[in-house]
């Protein structure tokens, strides 16, 4: 039966939120363009309803006690994902990439339970330890996806801050070993290697473990609600950019239904819909369980973001409050998906955050 419902779940998932993304588009020229807005933005009729925008409250039933583990209803789910004991080795550094007066960059390796992730180490010039940052991108074809691609402005300007940076590249991406489909679509494996990514700084001499943070970006957001709701207390602080919904069915609806209808009717089909099937669907959202988050949250967002809107950073900044979570929202007017002339402004709120809640 296991395999049958992962089956008809890999055909739910099969098509990427690929819409959801302000990372480097391929540009025509041929080099990527860290700012330009997506290259295939949602049309404004996908904008999601009143009722789609992820209103509903999470559903952790009328027993439950607030932070305990949840029930286990299928292996793929973020409970499932809470009782995994996710194993980091150590960092290795492959190849010298940058330098400059305030820090220099490698590519590096980790491992995640065994299997191979790629990424890009920035570690500040002076003596260590330092506070560290896991960063966690957004959705980029995995097929143009290059070494630590999608967050380069936001690894510089944290590395000059003092900031060891750690942007990972999840399995499936660069030189990072492939990943099945079911635990790629549904970002599972993403958050297993965000929050090995953290694990495996800690084992570094010139990281404070005892001052790390994550940062994610759009699709990256999510990745790193998924990891504060898995594993409460792996870092200190969290910054979500642009984030995709906390909620995963408004992201199929967002990203898939628009384009996709006929494709997406037959695997509903197959596994049932979100309103067959929604416990399932719940299970693979992080506001079903933010009683489980125990770090500060900076959740910062554009009002003029057509593919994440921002309704959706609204109700998880909003989801996270009545949890009982210390979040903050931060929103930027005129900003897009991509922050372009409010990136400063935004990066430097970001810091700010940072040394307050790591004690910096």
């Amino acid at each position: 039966m296991r395999r049958v419902v992962a089956l008809a779940l890999a055909a739910v998932l099969a098509v990427p939120l690929a819409a959801c993304s302000d990372e480097p588009v391929h540009d025509p020229a041929g080099g990527p363009t860290e700012t330009t807005p997506p290259a295939t933005p949602v049309p404004s009729s996908s904008t999601p309803s009143p009722s789609d925008t992820g209103t509903t409250e999470p559903d952790a039933g009328p027993d439950a006690v607030p932070g305990a583990l949840p029930p286990v209803r299928h292996r793929v789910s973020l409970p499932t994902l809470m009782r995994e004991d996710v194993e980091a080795g150590r960092l290795r550094r492959t190849e010298p990439l940058a330098s400059t007066a305030r820090w220099r960059s490698w590519a590096a390796t980790y491992t995640v339970n065994g299997a191979t992730v790629s990424g890009e180490l920035l570690v500040p010039r002076g003596k260590g330890p330092f506070p560290a940052v896991v960063l966690n991108h957004g959705y980029i074809d995995p097929a143009i996806y290059t070494l630590g691609r999608g967050l380069s402005r936001e690894q510089e300007w944290l590395a000059a801050a003092g900031f060891v940076v750690l942007h990972t590249d999840y399995r499936g991406h660069a030189g990072s070993d492939p990943v099945g489909d079911v635990d790629r679509e549904s970002r599972l494996a993403y958050t297993r290697d965000a929050i090995a990514a953290a694990k495996a700084l800690e084992q570094e001499p010139y990281v404070d473990d005892d001052r790390l943070a994550m940062l994610g970006r759009s699709m990256g957001g999510g990745v790193t609600l998924n990891a504060l709701v898995a594993e409460p207390g792996l870092v200190d602080a969290a910054v979500v950019f642009a984030s995709v919904s906390s909620r995963f069915v408004d992201n199929i609806r967002q990203f898939t239904e628009p384009n996709r209808p006929e494709e997406l009717a037959r695997y509903y089909d197959r596994f049932g819909t979100p309103q067959e099937n929604p416990r399932f669907y719940r299970d693979l959202s992080s506001r079903t369980y933010f009683d489980r988050v125990t770090e500060p949250v900076l959740v910062l967002h554009g009002t003029a973001d057509d593919t994440c809107p921002l309704a959706w950073s609204r109700e998880t900044h909003r989801l996270l409050r009545k949890a009982g979570a210390d979040s903050e929202l931060e929103v930027y007017e005129g900003e897009g998906h991509a922050f372009g002339p409010r990136f400063a402004d935004s990066m430097r709120r970001t810091v700010r955050f940072l040394r307050v809640h790591l004690d910096l």
